[in-house]
C-alpha cells in the first residue's frame, strides 16, 4: 500500500502502524462491522529485526504510548486509503498545466460574453471544461495531501524516537538502581570479608559505583585497588590509611580532585588517574616517592606540581597526553630514571633548557601542541638515549644543531611540521637520513665557525704587529725631537765640586 511509511525510512513508525487495527481484515458482512478490529498480530521480517535492536518496543507501555502519539498519522494513513494512491509526477504536471490553460480559455471566454453579451454561450463546453478544470485541482489537492503526509512522517518518527529514548533512559535507571543495591552488597561483603581475612586485591571495576565507603581506608594489606569504569565523584581521605598499596586505578572516573592525603602512600608505584575531570594535581602528590608509573591523562590539567621532578625522581613513565598544559616545571629536569613521556595533545610553548637532563628518556610524543610549540632546546642533542620521537603537528621551523648526536633514534615522525632544516626531501628519508643531515650539518658549522675565529685570532695578531711597530718608531722620533728640542749642556765644574 503507498499510504503505508518505508520501514527503511521509518523504521519506529511503520512498527507501531502495524500493532494498530488492519483496515484489510475487516469483513463486508454488518455483522462483522460492529466486532472488533482484527490486529496485525503476524509482523514482516523488518518488525522482528528492530524490535532485537530495540526491544524496549514490545514493553506494552511504550507501544501504547506510542499509539497515542501517532493518532494524527493514523487518520491520514485512513483518509488516504480512502482518497487512493499518490499521483505520479508527470501526472501533477499535467494537472498542473491542464489547469493553467483552463484558467486561461475560461477567462477569454468571460471576456467575450462581456464584450459580446448578444453571443450565444456554449453550455456544453463550459461544463466540460468546469470538470476538467475540477479533475485536475483533485489531482492536485491529492498530491498535497500525500506530500504533507510525508511531512507527517517524519515528525511522528522524531516524536517516536524521543520516546523511546526516554523509556530507555528510564529502564537504565531502573538496572542502574538494582545494580547499585547489588554493588553495595558486595562492596558490604569486600569490607566485611576484609575485616577478618588478609585481603591483597579489591577489583570494583565497572560497577557504577557513586561512593567508596571510608571503610575501604582499613584494610590492612592492600597490594592493588582498581576502582576504574565508574562514577565516583570523590575518593574519601581515608584512602591513606593504605600503607601497603603498591598500585591504584581510578581512571574512568567523574573526579575533579584528588585528595591530599594521597601523599601518604609512600609505597604507591602505579598510579592511574586517567579519563577524569581533573584541573590540577594535589602538591602531595610528588611525596609518592615510590612512583614508578603517573597517568594523568584525559583530563582538564593546565599546569604539573612544581617539585613533581625533584621528587618523584623513581618515575619511568609519564603520560599527561590530552591536557592543557602549557609548560613543564624546571625540575622536570630531574626525573633521571624517566624513559617514557607522553605530552601530546596539550598546549605546550616549549620545553625548559633542563629538559635535556632527562639522560634516559627513550620514548617522547610531542606531537600536536600545533601552534604553541614552534622549537626544542638547543642542547637537545644530549638525549642520547632516545629511540622514538614523535614532534608531528607543531609549527618547528628547524630543528636544533645537536639533533644529529642522537644516536640511538630509529623512529622519528616530523609530519605537519613548516620545517626548513632539515629540508622535507631528507625528512622522508627517515630518521637515520635527518641524524646523518643534522650531524655534518652541524660539523659545517663547527667548521665554519673554527675558520671565523681563526681569522679573527689573525687580523688580531697582525694589527697587535702594527700597532707594536708603529709605537715603537713613534717612541724613536719622539726622543729624536726632545734631543732636538732640549740639547746636551756641558757640566759645570764648580757645581761638580764636593763640599
Amino acid at each position: 500500500m503507498v499510504t503505508e511509511p518505508n520501514p527503511k525510512k521509518f523504521p519506529v513508525l511503520s512498527y507501531v502502524l502495524g500493532r494498530l487495527p488492519s483496515f484489510t481484515g475487516r469483513s463486508s458482512s454488518p455483522s462483522s462491522s460492529s466486532s472488533a478490529p482484527a490486529l496485525d498480530v503476524e509482523q514482516p521480517p523488518s518488525s522482528i529485526e528492530i524490535v532485537t535492536q530495540m526491544p524496549h518496543l514490545a514493553q506494552p507501555g511504550v507501544l501504547a504510548s506510542m499509539t497515542g502519539a501517532i493518532s494524527d498519522v493514523a487518520e491520514t494513513r485512513s483518509i488516504l486509503r480512502t482518497l487512493g494512491p499518490r499521483p505520479d509526477h508527470e501526472t501533477v504536471d499535467k494537472a498542473r498545466a491542464k489547469l493553467s490553460e483552463i484558467v486561461a480559455s475560461l477567462s477569454e471566454s468571460f471576456e467575450d460574453i462581456a464584450l459580446n453579451e448578444a453571443a450565444a454561450k456554449d453550455e456544453k463546453r463550459r461544463q466540460e471544461m468546469d470538470q476538467e478544470k475540477t479533475w485536475c485541482e483533485s489531482i492536485l489537492k491529492l498530491d498535497e495531501v500525500h506530500a504533507s503526509y510525508e511531512k507527517l512522517l517524519k515528525e511522528a518518527e522524531e516524536r517516536l524516537v524521543r520516546i523511546y529514548e526516554s523509556a530507555e533512559k528510564n529502564a537504565a535507571a531502573d538496572e542502574e538502581s538494582v545494580a547499585e543495591v547489588e554493588v553495595n552488597e558486595e562492596v558490604v561483603g569486600i569490607l566485611q570479608h576484609a575485616s577478618a581475612n588478609p585481603v591483597d586485591r579489591v577489583d570494583l571495576s565497572g560497577r557504577k559505583l557513586r561512593l567508596l565507603p571510608e571503610a575501604f581506608g582499613r584494610i590492612q594489606g592492600l597490594l592493588l585497588l582498581n576502582l576504574s569504569d565508574n562514577k565516583l565523584e570523590a575518593i574519601p581521605d581515608s584512602i591513606a590509611g593504605l600503607h601497603s598499596l603498591v598500585e591504584l586505578d581510578v581512571s574512568g572516573n567523574l573526579l575533579e580532585t584528588l585528595p591530599d592525603s594521597i601523599g601518604l602512600l609512600s609505597k604507591l608505584k602505579i598510579l592511574n588517574v586517567s579519563t577524569n575531570k581533573l584541573t590540577a594535581l594535589p602538591d602531595s602528590i610528588c611525596r609518592c616517592g615510590s612512583l614508578v608509573i603517573l597517568d594523568v591523562s584525559f583530563n582538564r590539567l593546565t599546569y604539573l606540581p612544581t617539585n613533581i621532578g625533584s621528587e618523584l625522581v623513581n618515575l619511568e613513565k609519564l603520560l599527561i597526553q590530552y591536557n592543557k598544559i602549557r609548560s613543564f616545571p624546571t625540575s622536570v629536569g630531574e626525573m633521571r630514571s624517566l624513559k617514557f613521556l607522553d605530552a601530546h595533545f596539550n598546549e605546550l610553548h616549549g620545553l625548559p633548557d633542563s629538559f635535556v637532563l632527562l639522560t634516559n628518556l627513550e620514548y617522547l610524543n610531542l606531537s600536536s601542541n600545533f601552534s604553541d610549540l614552534q622549537d626544542l632546546p638547543s642542547a637537545f642533542g644530549d638525549l642520547i638515549t632516545l629511540q622514538e620521537l614523535d614532534l608531528s603537528n607543531n609549527q618547528i621551523h628547524a630543528l636544533p644543531d645537536t639533533f644529529g648526536t642522537l644516536e640511538s633514534l630509529t623512529k622519528l615522525n616530523l609530519d605537519q611540521n613548516p620545517l626548513v632544516v632539515p629540508p622535507e626531501e631528507v625528512v622522508k628519508e627517515g630518521a637515520e637520513a635527518v641524524r646523518m643531515y643534522m650531524g655534518e650539518r652541524r660539523i659545517r658549522i663547527l667548521e665554519e665557525e673554527e675558520t671565523r675565529m681563526k681569522m679573527e685570532s689573525e687580523m688580531e695578531q697582525t694589527d697587535a704587529g702594527w700597532l707594536t711597530r708603529t709605537t715603537s718608531k713613534l717612541k724613536t722620533y719622539v726622543t729624536d725631537v726632545s734631543e732636538y728640542l732640549v740639547p746636551t749642556t756641558p757640566r759645570d765644574p764648580y757645581l761638580e765640586r764636593k763640599l
